[in-house]
């Protein structure tokens, strides 16, 4: 059985769904789930490109501050309901690019699972970057359980 599981969440619904597979596998093996939201703080040269065309001037601590608010509450929210199923958890809220962030999260924690949701980005910034399942599973230090997170037509 799977004894480190990580999970990443972006509070989506359908990032719950990769959440709630998680955690059934970990209250499943007795393991402990690893909640990971990412975030990507804004720099201070993607501020000045946004105020040169116009675009509001912003205050990047809070931006950023805010941004990690966020993420903690998030994993939080998906932590309380997985420690009400009796599951160990613990969360990381990372600054990095998703995929970069799970396989890190994973390798540090020596992860037997890392689970991910099928979708996330699409058109132009997923043609540009890649899916995060894709990039995960050419890096992940262990296996890679890739859900099915949105309803088919057919069910």
């Amino acid at each position: 059985m799977y004894k480190n599981i990580v999970v990443g969440t972006d509070g989506s619904e359908t990032a719950g769904v990769a959440v709630a597979h998680a955690l059934m596998l970990a209250k499943a093996g007795g393991g402990t789930l690893h909640i990971v939201n990412a975030h990507q703080n804004v720099s201070l040269g993607m501020a000045a490109m946004a105020s040169g065309t116009g675009g509001p001037t912003v205050d990047l601590d809070l931006l950023n501050n805010g941004m990690e608010e966020y993420g903690k509450s998030v994993c939080a929210a998906a932590a309380e309901t997985a420690t009400a199923e009796g599951v160990t958890v613990q969360t990381h809220v990372v600054c990095a690019d998703p995929a970069d962030a799970l396989v890190t999260v994973a390798t540090e924690v020596h992860a037997d699972l890392v689970v991910v949701g099928n979708r996330g980005m699409s058109g132009l910034k997923r043609f540009m970057l890649g899916s995060v399942p894709n990039r995960i599973s050419h890096h992940a230090p262990c296996s890679l359980l890739i859900v099915h997170t949105t309803p088919h037509p057919d069910h």
